[in-house]
């Protein structure tokens, strides 16, 4: 769900400097520059990620499992082309002198064959034709032509009734599908939220290191000064140490500004933007938009209600639960005695040349009559000689059979999915209620941070009026410029930080969120050392009155 974030405070500090100022960026910088909102960076993400690419192409690969699923009940429609010669020795008298006796027949079969999808059923027609000739002297007709036309209808009165292996495979296929359609949009809105999270953390690594260039700027200016106090012998040597010193430390906080960056720039290019772009790392992005407060009430009851409702892992485990009642009510099928009834129906008619005998055994063929193909059908489509037979088969293990054991671990399946899915049902409760006071705290943390800056700019004043009057020293003076950009830094990531965890917020209700939204961190950021992490560093500020403190 996209959110949109109002200007309600803004640190007027920032206003002189906005985030996304590209003197941020080194001035020799020739990189080709994409500038893009959070929005823009959304919807490249959307046609370009490769993760969401991989995802779409999920349910194409179930609707080819359904489309084989559905082929179970597609006819079979098949020919056949039979040619046989034979001799065979004469061994009766009948075959009235003859040494041998040869056969010719020629014949062919169409034969259809289909299971029903309803029912279970399935019913096969064959038409059987063919013609023989022979050399056996009793025969009626040489040559003959004889054509059969079958039909058999099976129908199961039980077992697979209600259901049967290849209904079960089309509904466990069906439910796949739908489960890929979920994951489908599981990626897209997670993709979407961490492209945004992505955007904010790039926006803030901008922003820090325009803080480190001021405090570096501050530094540098403290250094001219103390040379010139040293030069009219207002200052002790030593101070120039100290302030060179400051200055290293505040160059090496830049640097890792910068690298941080790099790393914050290199994960968004990643998540929206195609590998095989030209250019794809060298081209700078260049956020637009700022973070900016929208103070809001979060309903955290309603966002629980929404995520039990429509969050994506539960919709696919209510799936897989539906799969499971699948395999239960089939196996429960499974378990009944196999009662078929069989059907079947047979037409047939002859043809050919019909031999006329003479008086005696087997008498001569005093003439011939010819029965054309015509009389043959005439025959079949008269039901001149019908053949029809009916019967029940039925069929039942003794013991116990694999359908029990399988039935018996399909219940099992199906109590554990429900567990899972109440415990489930669960935990994103407790992860959406834990997003939600995030974000109630992450505001907070604004206002605390928003004071502390403040305190921090008054105090860095108060030292640098102090010094002039030779009240203080010039350690307690970069002491307050740290304090300050720590105090600045921290209120920037505060800001940021409640943005994103209205992100996560908007984004748990929908999909599971794996990672970045622990509880931040509310411990000061350190001043002591040389150097501190990029991100959270410590710097140098001003409080001059080109840099006003509080927010307008």
């Amino acid at each position: 769900m996209q959110s949109t974030f109002p200007v309600l405070l803004i640190p007027a500090w920032l206003c002189l400097t906005p985030f996304a100022l590209a003197q941020t960026q080194p001035p020799a910088d020739t990189r080709p520059t994409r500038h893009l909102s959070v929005e823009d960076a959304v919807a490249m993400a959307l046609e370009q990620n490769l993760d969401i690419r991989v995802a779409r192409i999920d349910p194409q690969i179930q609707d080819l499992s359904v489309a084989v699923a559905r082929s179970a009940w597609v006819p079979m429609v098949s020919t056949t082309f039979t040619g046989r010669s034979g001799d065979s020795p004469a061994a009766s008298f009948l075959a009235g002198g003859e040494e041998k006796v040869t056969d010719n027949r020629f014949s062919n079969s169409v034969d259809v064959q289909q299971a029903l999808p309803w029912g279970g059923g399935s019913y096969a027609l064959s038409w059987f034709g063919s013609r023989t000739s022979t050399t056996n002297i009793f025969t009626s007709f040489d040559p003959i032509l004889s054509s059969d036309l079958r039909m058999a209808f099976t129908q199961p009165l039980l077992r697979d009734f209600a259901i049967d292996a290849r209904r079960q495979q089309l509904l466990v296929g069906t439910t796949s599908r739908e489960i890929s359609d979920v994951q489908l949009q599981e990626m897209v809105a997670v993709t979407a939220r961490n492209v945004r999270n992505a955007y904010w953390d790039l926006v803030f690594a901008i922003s820090s290191l325009d803080v480190q260039q001021q405090s570096l700027e501050l530094a540098q200016e403290s250094l001219r000064n103390n040379r010139i106090r040293v030069e009219v012998g207002t200052m002790a040597p030593i101070d120039i140490v100290e302030a060179e010193a400051e200055v290293a430390r505040n160059e090496e906080t830049v640097i890792l500004a910068e690298a941080a960056i790099d790393q914050a720039e290199d994960r968004l290019r990643a998540l929206i933007m195609d590998p095989s772009t030209p250019d794809f790392w060298n081209i700078r992005l260049q956020p637009t938009d700022t973070p900016l407060l929208q103070a809001r009430d979060v309903d955290i009851e309603a966002g629980v209600q929404r995520a039990l409702s429509e969050r994506t892992d539960l919709r696919a485990q209510r799936k897989n639960l539906e799969t499971t009642a699948v395999n239960v009510r089939y196996y429960q099928n499974q378990i009944l005695p196999s009662v078929d009834l069989q059907a079947n129906y047979d037409l047939s008619g002859i043809g050919g040349t019909r031999l006329l005998r003479g008086p005696g055994f087997p008498g001569d063929v005093i003439g011939r009559q010819s029965r054309g193909f015509g009389g043959v059908l005439s025959d079949i489509l008269a039901n001149d000689f019908p053949t029809w037979t009916i019967g029940v088969t039925i069929g039942y293990p003794f013991g116990t059979s694999d359908a029990e054991a399988n039935l018996a671990r399909s219940r099992l399946q199906r109590s554990q999915a429900e567990t899972r899915l109440r415990n489930a049902e669960l935990q994103i409760a407790t992860q959406v209620r834990d997003l939600g006071r995030q974000v109630n705290t992450n505001l907070k943390r604004v206002d605390a941070t928003r004071v502390a800056r403040q305190l921090s700019e008054r105090r860095l004043e108060a030292e640098e009026k102090k010094f002039g009057v030779g009240m203080s020293t010039s350690y307690f003076v970069f002491q307050a410029q740290r304090d300050l950009a720590a105090a600045r830094n921290n209120e920037l990531r505060a800001i940021t930080d409640y943005i994103k965890s209205l992100v996560n917020f908007e984004a748990v209700q929908v999909v599971p969120i794996t990672g970045g939204v622990s509880a931040p961190s509310t411990a000061p950021v350190s001043t002591a050392g040389a150097s501190v992490p990029a991100g959270s560093t410590s710097g140098m500020g001003s409080t001059s009155g080109s840099q006003p403190g509080p927010f307008r």
